[in-house]
């Protein structure tokens, strides 16, 4: 298990460019299953959840070509049906979040697949139901094998239908989609999430031949096709890197550029450090985060204390709540945050607090951040990453603290940041890898 040691107090300045979306690399991916010709993708993430999935397809027969550093084409062409059933399969599968999305395009083109509960963060329940409920509308029936843990889902044949979503899950919302597109007839998706990325998916579809139409709303409808065809396709930035990189240059920053980070494509990300105090200034398509001496969180109009809340898109991102409390615990003023979609995702503010940080955990989904305004500096510990989005709020607050940190269980931090170590200690860090 490796570890992060940071040697804290260090302010750092200097351009950063984001890496391509973890999340939405994961979908486009999985697309490439869909069509017998090559898919060119571009801008892919060279981190640990990619890396595995590009593997993963590697082990099934898929022909995977690396063009260049971050660029990639994928031919599925030859998959190896007897290796998709195999146990060996499921359990990589189970170790892999990013692997469901692999189940929406293997049931459209191959009218099976083979699925079990998927790994990734531990930040609570993350439910399947929209998953299965989207394919079961779509003609799909599911078989429960005991004995393997693992449902069997098949179709002889995928059929257009009108569905309602029972929530507007992301990777359920991608994965429907991608079954969609091969079905028969016409497919209305309502309550759809309508994420950059789930719209990004939809582009790079209609490239391949689909027919998908009300992109960027939460009403798709689709009209299924026969066969899909080759297309090249280039991921967007990170946009919960940019957050991440706002968050660092607030509390450790001495003037810093995120550059190339597609301004209109990050929703009311600055918006939601904005209220905190954090200056952002918007320059072409770059952000720059100016030194932050003092930021003082806003009120609401009336007067009553800021709350700031995830939802989904285009509401707060619950990826970036944690670097969020991260930031308030050295503003000036309180702050209440709400974590509505994950039930586990605040405890890692029990780290924040034993580093000097005046945080009243209330309830599995709410604290209250009180801010130091700089006048009490956090201190250096010893702590463990519990997950991608809380491993880098910690690695951001051991970069602004007094003393030394170590942070263990950073394979969750390389999970979703390409060199994180490297691309800091640039700026001016003093980050090793032990």
């Amino acid at each position: 298990m490796a570890s992060f040691i940071i040697e804290g107090g260090h302010l750092l300045s200097g351009e950063i460019t984001p890496q391509g979306a973890k999340n939405e690399a994961l979908q486009v991916i999985c697309a490439s299953l869909l069509t017998e010709e090559e898919i060119i993708i571009r801008n892919i993430p060279d981190i640990r959840d990619v890396n595995n999935l590009i593997q993963l397809l590697r082990d099934i027969g898929v022909k995977v070509n690396r063009l260049a550093k971050n660029d990639y084409s994928f031919q599925a062409n030859t998959l190896n049906l007897d290796y998709l059933a195999s146990d060996e399969f499921v359990q990589k599968c189970a170790e892999l979040r990013g692997s469901v999305l692999m189940i929406g395009p293997l049931l459209a083109k191959m009218g099976k697949a083979v699925i079990t509960k998927p790994g990734g963060d531990k930040i609570g329940r993350r439910r399947m139901d929209t998953h299965f409920l989207g394919f079961e509308k779509l003609g799909a029936k599911f078989n429960h094998i005991s004995e393997r843990d693992v449902y069997e889902i098949s179709a002889k044949e995928l059929h257009g239908t009108n569905m309602l979503l029972d929530e507007a899950s992301v990777t359920g919302t991608a994965n429907i989609i991608m079954a969609a597109v091969l079905a028969k007839g016409t497919t209305t998706i309502y309550n759809a999430a309508c994420e950059p990325y789930v719209q990004q998916l939809c582009h790079l579809l209609n490239r391949m031949g689909a027919k998908i139409s009300g992109i960027a709303s939460n009403l798709l409808t689709i009209e299924g096709v026969e066969h899909l065809k080759g297309a090249e396709h280039c991921i967007l930035p990170d946009m919960i890197e940019v957050g991440s990189f706002i968050g660092m240059a607030a509390m450790c920053g001495d003037g810093i550029r995120i550059k190339n980070v597609s301004i209109k494509d990050l929703g009311i990300i600055p918006d939601a450090f904005r209220r905190l105090g954090v200056r952002v200034k918007v320059e072409g398509d770059d952000l720059v985060i100016p030194r932050q001496r003092h930021y003082e969180i806003q009120s609401f109009i009336d007067g009553t204390i800021m709350t700031l809340a995830d939802a989904p898109w285009p509401g707060l991102t619950p990826d970036l709540l944690s670097v969020l409390i991260v930031v308030a615990t050295q503003a000036r003023g309180s702050v209440l945050f709400h974590q509505k979609m994950f039930e586990s995702r605040l405890f890692f503010v029990d780290k924040l607090i034993d580093m000097g940080a005046q945080i009243i955990l209330c309830d599995p989904h709410r604290a209250v951040v009180v801010g130091h305004d700089r006048k009490v500096t956090l201190r250096g510990g010893r702590m463990s990453s519990p997950d991608i989005r809380a491993g880098i709020a910690l690695l951001i607050a051991a970069m602004s603290a007094k003393g030394t940190s170590r942070i263990e269980n950073i394979e969750q931090i390389d999970r979703g940041y390409e060199n994180i170590e490297g691309r800091l200690n640039a700026l001016g860090a003093k980050i090793t890898r032990a």
